[in-house]
């Protein structure tokens, strides 16, 4: 299995600024990410920073980077560029680890990746793991994912979904069964698919969701979704999550 790994990198965070030059247990949290996803199958694993800070940064340690444009209006647009610099072919796979994930788990990103090898009418690949809590379940800051049959993507939404019928009556008070699924944000996608990507228009429920992956749905293109057993180790979005990863390496 033969895929590339980009880490999209940017200094700009409002909850957590220079967020990916973060120190955990001596290194940067970008270069701990890239150290995580080493692990896996991934025949190259290269940081798509936004700024030198972060490309020197990666260097120092030994982990590969390109500078992208800073004015990137998403990570998938800085990963279109990055593949435009490596000269990707358009059927190789890409794997999009997030920079701030420093807990990722190896295994998880060479499923994403087998999957969208396997699934050949599918531009995209991500991953899912079941809801165990209804505080989840409801909470519009957790993405919840429906399957078709063969595992494809059916919809995803910050909205409680499946939603069945008499909930308003009664109330959420359990979750449905079988149980509902949270989305994992982890992306495959062919190289071809992720240059032409941001020229997509983008969709009316890709604006009222905010979420970038209803485009390629909204455009009929396939998702194809690993779904795992368990969930993946905690990001890093605030100074309370960073402080939690720091007692955990330490």
């Amino acid at each position: 299995m033969s895929f590339t790994v980009l880490i999209p990198a940017r200094l700009a965070s409002t909850r957590l600024p220079d967020k990916p030059l973060a120190d955990i247990a001596g290194l940067p949290m970008v270069v701990r990410v890239a150290q995580r996803a080493e692990q896996s199958s991934a025949g190259q694993v290269i940081v798509a920073a936004d700024s030198k800070r972060i490309a020197d940064a990666c260097s120092e340690h030994g982990v590969r980077a390109v500078l992208t444009r800073p004015d990137h209006p998403s990570g998938s647009d800085r990963l279109a560029e990055a593949c435009e610099q490596l000269g990707l072919d358009r059927d190789d796979v890409v794997v999009n680890v997030q920079g701030d994930e420093p807990l990722i788990d190896p295994a998880l990103i060479d499923a994403v990746a087998g999957l969208l090898q396997q699934r050949r009418e599918a531009s995209m690949s991500t991953a899912a793991h079941p809801i165990a809590s209804v505080g989840e379940f409801t909470n519009p800051n957790v993405v919840k994912v429906v399957l078709q049959a063969d595992g494809l993507a059916l919809y995803f939404s910050r909205a409680p979904i499946p939603w069945w019928r008499d909930g308003f009556a009664a109330g959420v008070q359990a979750l449905p069964d079988p149980a509902p699924l949270r989305h994992v944000g982890i992306y495959g996608y062919r190289a071809g698919f992720l240059r032409a990507f941001p020229r997509l228009p983008q969709a009316p429920v890709e604006s009222c969701e905010a979420l970038e992956q209803l485009r390629a749905l909204w455009h009929g293109h396939r998702i194809a979704v690993h779904v795992t057993s368990t969930a993946p180790g905690a990001g890093v979005d605030t100074p309370e999550d960073l402080e939690r990863v720091r007692r955990l390496f330490a």
